[in-house]
């Protein structure tokens, strides 16, 4: 099934996609926008070639339509919302971010997903200066970082981080990277570096200098570096200052081909 989009498919509260026992594609125009929303579930879908839409009325509930302007063309946009698990989908090919979120969002978890194929790959937060982002609470899961993908895996502003038990099997310029302080913990995952000498590194503080995140909480503990990978860790020492962000806890990354070989779309629903 092929669900192609003139405009953003806009979610309500208390509200489940859910692709198992089928075939399920969305693509087209905005994709998915979860905005000033609630207790959302995204499973079991590929999600791909989503575009820039808006300028438009679009409905946003069974009694409501509004005008909306110009989405960015993320796969999954979140904006303003909390509560919110995207499990086992595959995503790829969008114009803007694979799943971006931003505006003071928070409680989010991102687990067991395939991702291909794309640039920018997941923003959170929403600028260096929005201060209610620094609530933000996200995990990041058992997933694939596959073939073809640069950066933003993510890259994050302000907010807490837990980066735990995923395979990053590529990227172009980094991996994790951020601004305006926030808070990363990685545990457990495998980065393997791709063979440009000059980016090996998995992090970069974006456009900071070192006396400035030299004081930031980015920290890694067990995991495995491939291929000449390295993570700059930065902050304090104490483990107990990062139980806020600290939300699964990690298996050892000698596990991560069990933990993630079946990311993305489950089989049955057709290939990743």
């Amino acid at each position: 099934m092929k669900i192609t989009l003139k405009q953003e498919l806009i979610m309500n509260s208390f509200k489940t996609i859910d692709g198992r026992g089928a075939n399920v594609h969305i693509t087209g125009g905005g994709c998915i926008t979860i905005q000033f929303v609630t207790n959302i579930i995204i499973h079991n879908i590929h999600i791909h070639h989503c575009v820039p839409s808006g300028e438009a009325m679009v409905r946003s509930s069974p009694t409501k339509a509004g005008w909306r302007g110009r989405s960015d063309g993320d796969g999954i946009s979140i904006y303003g919302s909390r509560k919110i698990w995207v499990d086992h989908c595959s995503l790829s090919h969008c114009t803007d971010g694979l799943i971006d979120a931003i505006m003071g969002s928070t409680g989010i978890t991102i687990s067991n997903n395939y991702f291909s194929h794309h640039d920018e790959v997941m923003l959170l937060g929403h600028s260096d200066d929005y201060s209610p982002d620094a609530a933000m609470q996200v995990t990041i899961a058992f997933n694939h970082f596959g073939e073809a993908l640069v950066q933003r895996m993510p890259r994050c502003r302000l907010g807490y981080v837990h980066v735990v038990n995923n395979d990053f099997t590529r990227w172009e310029m980094y991996a994790i990277g951020g601004s305006a302080n926030p808070t990363i913990i990685s545990q457990g995952n495998r980065y393997t570096a791709p063979a440009d000498p000059n980016a090996k590194e998995v992090t970069k503080r974006v456009e900071t200098e070192e006396s400035v995140w030299g004081g930031w909480n980015w920290r890694t503990e067990g995991d495995v570096m491939v291929n000449g990978a390295f993570f700059v860790p930065s902050g304090e020492g104490l483990w107990i200052k990062y139980s806020e962000e600290s939300s699964v806890e990690p298996k050892s990354a000698a596990m991560i081909d069990q933990l993630t070989m079946n990311t993305g779309v489950l089989s049955g629903a057709g290939p990743r």
